[in-house]
Order: structure tokens, then C-alpha cells, then sequence
């Protein structure tokens, strides 16, 4: 049975990617012990070591990477060991070329990156379980080893392949699906266009097309690669189970990543991490909160791992701004307070070799232990201490976003009436109105139980799939709100039209029908009227026609002025609310406003603009996390009939407390006290 994570690293992980092959051995002692001074309880190890311990095929050195567990073990740091499976040597390409991924016009990828490889290699599948076992089977008895580290970023950089392997698998994937040509051929939709099919060897990549291609044929080839890469994924973990089966397995996951339906990896996962790097010139990382709300959300509620984030500064954007002092450590302290319990780094010392030498660690180049960097690090390392007991703690959240990676697939394909549509910033713009009220939001799928939410949101739900409307209006019927965006309930899991008046399967439930789309150029706007005030929409409006709904804000210009733009419906005990055009967030921030204090949804604790506030709860105790994003400090009125501890100070707070600019506070207490 597989030992849960909260059993494996009952305390809070701290550390970060270790890449001791890079240094002379001579350093790793001393780096243990800077890890020990730091805090730091747990590494992972081998990530993209392949070429150092399969050295050539069927010959293996495992010297290096022996001594490098006996002396973290030796000093108290835990191991979460990698497949090394990220970036497959130059000898395997060398000599079995077909293990090299093909780019969209025919040709290969080359040695000297990483993830060149393609999953749908029989070849390269091989030689992973191959090394896979070899490095199973030598530790799975070494007591530094607390989980497994499967590959890396799967898909980072090649999330497609078009390899004649690939073709075939792919073909081999839809006779799985579909079982029968003719089944294709209606679900493709393939009398457009004289597209029919006669035969499996007749499909191609919907690639290199003198114009557009067909929809249901791309979506189909995402939700193959997806599957292909995920295969992988589970070929190693297969393997990792037999051998080692109580040891927790994952892999790391990124931000704002389309190519994989992260939903379904999730599954597999013992446990969810992912990789945030905040660009400090966007000031506030409301994105990256939220991001840290849909990895938690990945697994209904369990906390997660950040896996990966800097210190200082990444390498690879076109300006690599550092942090400012204090900011690495309240952004951490933000992913612990959204549900992380593990707070991870790329990298622990900072490489002198190599694409990402000047991209940060807890290590900077000059080996300085004074350094900023060092020190911040070693602070944080330490507090996080005074936090074990927030492990496993969980957030309460009365309001869910719907949120679906296929949905994302096909909403951005081409061939719309708008085709500069972006789901993420449909799903940004409802979730900063919650962020910025300190509401908590957990992420949802349209097929998940809804019961325990009061207000959910499904922004630019374009796919409806089978049993998703059902679901969608038995939540309202017995007493929920759901808010719908524009271009919602168009086509169903094929890509292919509702018939029948848009929204099809959500009219009933919307009290509409929507007779036309009416996209906007560019740089045209509008206006939309609510009790009164005028407000900006700009992108889209639909052409409305009510079905029993009332309109609660109408076009103020253009041809379809006095239009209904927003509606409001009664369906059952709830309400629906629907959005039909893209409105300036000072609206959705009213609009939204008005539907929290109807549902009676607060924040956790009053407090003063740009100051984030966030609770865990674990069985009486709960962890009030303020954290202020502004530079100046601010004085925050606390409950007086709740006894609270400063879990960072050590000392009792009554009345109010002041936080630092860029600092945070994090107050426990007991359940019982809230009167």
C-alpha cells in the first residue's frame, strides 16, 4: 500500500533540484551541510542524469549516485529520487535514431537539448523501462528515498510528434476509439469537404493543409498526445509500484500548460506538484494564485508540492528581473497558504555550465553564505518549521470555476467567429474578482459533484459533453448559482454543433436563446447599461432572445442597442446568470459583488486592498495567513473574542496586528473559539 505523503514528509518539504553530477565530489559534503543549515529536508536527485548512469547501452555507474544518498541520508535530507528519463543520452539517439521526435514538417529533432525523444518510440519506451528498473531495483530499499521523481515537465518543449511511428500509433489510437471507419467518419464529420475515409492508412496528421483543417480530426490528435505522453507517465510508474510499491510517485507540472489535460494525469499521481515562476514585472501573482488553487483542486483538496520556483531570477525570459528582497519568501508563503506543502526550488546551487547557468539557486555563484539570496533562503527554510502542524490542512471553499483542458483545446482551434479568443483570460478575469475579495475558489469539472459549492462559474464553456448538463442543472435546481460566459454550449465533444438554437443544452437552464454572434473588431467597444451605470465590453456580444429570463444589463450601442447583454433565470430553488458579451472587470467586479452578499459568501477577514488573505483548516486548529503585497506596511483589526498565535513570532496577537510591506503573518487558532 502506497504511504501517504503527509506519512513520508510530515513536515513541510524545503529544498530543491540536485545536480551533484555538475560539481566535483568534493563539494557534496559541504553542500549537505549548507542544506542542514538551511533547513532544507528534502532534494531531488537524477533528474537529467541519464548519460551519467547508463554511460553507454547495458553499461551502468551508479558509483557517483550511491554516495551522493549515503551523505543526504547522513545528514538528515530526504531523497526524492528521478527516473533521469527527462533527456535521453546521445549514444540512444545515435543509434536508434527513430527514438528522436519529428516537428510538423518532417524533420527530426537533434541531440543537445533535452526532450528530444518521441512517445510513441517502441525503442525509446524500452530503454526507459529499461534504466527504470535499474535505478528501482538498486534503491528501493535506501532509506534517503521518500518518493519518485518520474521524468520531467512532461511535454515542456515537444508536446507533438510526427514520426511515421507516430502516425501509426495514432492510427492504431482511433481504431481503439472508434472501432469502425464508418463510426470516424461520422464523428469527423467527414462528408465536409469530401473528407471520407475508406480505409485506416488513409489518415494523415492534421498537418501541412492547404487551408483549415478539420477540427474533430486536430482535437482528436490533442487527446492522442495526450494519452501517448501520459502513457509514458504510466509505464514508468507501473514499474516504480511493482518494485517499490508504498513509495508515493509523481511528476511536475507547469503553469498556464495546454497540451496536457492535467484533470486526468492527476489520477495517477500520489501526489500534485507543479512549477511557478512568477514574472516580478507583473507586480501581484494573482495567476499564480490561482494556479496554486487549480494544482489543489487537481486532487479534490489534497495539498500539493511546489515542485519548482527561484530565488533570484529565471534566464529565460527577455528581461530576467530579480526579486526583490523579502518577495521570494511571500510569494512562498502564498503557495503554503493556497494549499502547498512542500516548498521546492530549481535549483540548490547555481550551475556553472550550460543553458541555465545564470537562472538562480539557494547557491548563488559566488558560494557566499551572506549572500541575500543564501540568507532569505535559510530564513525560510527554518520558519517553515514553526508550520508542521498545517500539513495536510485543507481550504473550505463555497465557490467553484469550471475549468477544462479539452474545452481549452477546441475553444482556441480556428474557424470561430472570433479567432483571437483566449480561454485563459475568460478564466483569469472571473477568478481576479475572487481573488481580489479574498473569496476561496476551488477548481472543478462540469462532471464533479457540485453540492457543496454555492456559486459556480463556467467561463466560455464551449464544449458540453454528454451528462454535463444534467449535472450542471441539478446543481442549480436544488439551490446553487451558476454564471455562464459568452460562446457556452456550442458544440459537443466532437466539435461538432448543438443543433437546435445556441445554447443548446443550456437553454432550458439560461431561460435564452442566443439568434447570433455579433464579434467585435479590435479596437470596437460598447457599452452595456446595469441600474444605471454604463460599463466597457469589448470582443463579443450576443444577440439574446429571452426565454423566460430577465435582463439585468443591456447594449447601450450598435444595432443590437437595448438588447439584453447580461440575464438572470430561476431554474428550480437556484439561479442562473448568464454573460454574454466580455464586460470591463469593473463590471464582473459589481455584478459578482452583488451575488457574494446575496449567498452571504465573505472573505476569512476583513483587510486593506492588496493584502491576500487565506485559511487552512486541519481538525480544530486553523491557519489565517495575511499576507501584504503592498511596500507599506498596513494594521489589521483582529476578531477580539478569538485567542490567535503568531505562528512565525512565537507570541500571543490580540486586537490587531501590522504586517511589514512585502511581509506576511500567519495566526493560528482554535476552531472552538469563534463565536
Amino acid at each position: 500500500m502506497v504511504k501517504q505523503i503527509n506519512d513520508v514528509m510530515p513536515k513541510i518539504a524545503f529544498g530543491g533540484d540536485y545536480n551533484p553530477e555538475q560539481w566535483d565530489e568534493n563539494i557534496w559534503l559541504e553542500d549537505a551541510k549548507l542544506m542542514q543549515e538551511a533547513g532544507v529536508n528534502l532534494v531531488s536527485v537524477a533528474i537529467f542524469s541519464w548519460s551519467v548512469i547508463e554511460i553507454e547501452e547495458d553499461q551502468y555507474d551508479f558509483t557517483w549516485l550511491d554516495k551522493v544518498l549515503d551523505i543526504l541520508h547522513n545528514h538528515g535530507i530526504g531523497v526524492s529520487l528521478a527516473t533521469a528519463t527527462a533527456s535521453p543520452p546521445a549514444w540512444l539517439s545515435k543509434k536508434y535514431p527513430e527514438v528522436l521526435a519529428v516537428q510538423a514538417n518532417g524533420v527530426p529533432l537533434q541531440v543537445g537539448s533535452r526532450q528530444h525523444y518521441s512517445p510513441n518510440s517502441k525503442r525509446f519506451i524500452s530503454a526507459v523501462q529499461q534504466l527504470v528498473t535499474k535505478i528501482a531495483e538498486r534503491y528501493k530499499s535506501h532509506p534517503a528515498l521518500k518518493m519518485w521523481h518520474i521524468n520531467n515537465e512532461y511535454a515542456c518543449h515537444v508536446a507533438e510528434c510526427y514520426s511515421n511511428e507516430s502516425l501509426a500509433t495514432f492510427r492504431n489510437w482511433l481504431k481503439e476509439r472508434y472501432g469502425s471507419i464508418e463510426i470516424l467518419n461520422q464523428k469527423w464529420g467527414t462528408n465536409f469537404w469530401s473528407q471520407r475515409y475508406k480505409d485506416w492508412e488513409e489518415i494523415q496528421f492534421p498537418v501541412n493543409l492547404p487551408t483549415f483543417y478539420n477540427p474533430s480530426q486536430k482535437l482528436d490528435y490533442k487527446r492522442f498526445m495526450n494519452d501517448a505522453i501520459f502513457n509514458l507517465y504510466k509505464t514508468e510508474k507501473e514499474i516504480l509500484r511493482k518494485i517499490t510499491p508504498d513509495v508515493p510517485v509523481f511528476t511536475n507540472f507547469m503553469y498556464e500548460f495546454k497540451p496536457l489535460n492535467y484533470f486526468e494525469w492527476a489520477k495517477e499521481l500520489d501526489l500534485v506538484t507543479w512549477d511557478s515562476y512568477p514574472d516580478p514585472r507583473e507586480g501581484k501573482p494573482f495567476r499564480h494564485a490561482m494556479h496554486h488553487d487549480l494544482m489543489r483542486s487537481l486532487k479534490n483538496g489534497q495539498p500539493f508540492y511546489l515542485m519548482e520556483q527561484v530565488t533570484s531570477h529565471v534566464n529565460w525570459r527577455d528581461i530576467n528581473k530579480t526579486k526583490k528582497p523579502g518577495e521570494m519568501r511571500l510569494w512562498s508563503y502564498s503557495t503554503v497558504a493556497r494549499g502547498g506543502d512542500g516548498v521546492m526550488y530549481f535549483q540548490w546551487r547555481q550551475g556553472k555550465a550550460g543553458a541555465e547557468k545564470f537562472h538562480g539557486a539557494m547557491i548563488p555563484h559566488s558560494n557566499d553564505t551572506n549572500s541575500r539570496v543564501y540568507q532569505e533562503v535559510k530564513q525560510l527554510g527554518n520558519e517553515l518549521k514553526k508550520l508542521n502542524g498545517i500539513v495536510d490542512a485543507r481550504i473550505k471553499a463555497r465557490v467553484a470555476i469550471i475549468f477544462d483542458w479539452e474545452n481549452w483545446w477546441a475553444v482556441e482551434h480556428e474557424g470561430k467567429p472570433h479567432n483571437k479568443l483566449s480561454y485563459l483570460d475568460q478564466v483569469y478575469q472571473y477568478y481576479q474578482v475572487f481573488y481580489e475579495h479574498n473569496i476561496a475558489v476551488d477548481f472543478v469539472q462540469s462532471t464533479d459533484d457540485l453540492a457543496k459549492y454555492q456559486l459556480v462559474v463556467a467561463p466560455m464553456l464551449y464544449m458540453i459533453r454528454a451528462g454535463e448538463e444534467a449535472n450542471l442543472k441539478q446543481f442549480v435546481a436544488q439551490g446553487g448559482t451558476l454564471i455562464v460566459s459568452f460562446f457556452s454550449g456550442i458544440v459537443d465533444a466532437q466539435d461538432h454543433i448543438h443543433l437546435g438554437g445556441y445554447p443548446a443544452p443550456l437553454r432550458e437552464l439560461l431561460g435564452i436563446t442566443v439568434e447570433e454572434f455579433a464579434p467585435m473588431a479590435e479596437n470596437e467597444t460598447n457599452t452595456i447599461v446595469m441600474n444605471g451605470e454604463i460599463f466597457i465590453t469589448n470582443t463579443w456580444a450576443d444577440i439574446i432572445r429571452l426565454e423566460g429570463a430577465q435582463p439585468i444589463a443591456t447594449y447601450k450601442e450598435n444595432w443590437y442597442q437595448d438588447y439584453a447583454a447580461v440575464t438572470f433565470h430561476r431554474y428550480g430553488k437556484g439561479n442562473t446568470i448568464y454573460v454574454g458579451t466580455n464586460p470591463s472587470t469593473n463590471y464582473l467586479e459589481k455584478l459578482i459583488n452583488g451575488i457574494l452578499q446575496q449567498l452571504k459568501i465573505e472573505a476569512p477577514h476583513a483587510a486593506p486592498k492588496n493584502v491576500e488573505i487565506v485559511e487552512r483548516s486541519r481538525q480544530d486548529t486553523t491557519f489565517l495567513f495575511m499576507l501584504n503585497h503592498n511596500e507599506d506596511p498596513v494594521t489589521i483589526s483582529l476578531n477580539e473574542n478569538i485567542r490567535y498565535t503568531d505562528c512565525l513570532q512565537g507570541k500571543s496577537v490580540t486586537n490587531r496586528i501590522t504586517i511589514s510591506g512585502t511581509d506576511v503573518a500567519i495566526l493560528t487558532y482554535s476552531n472552538a473559539d469563534i463565536s
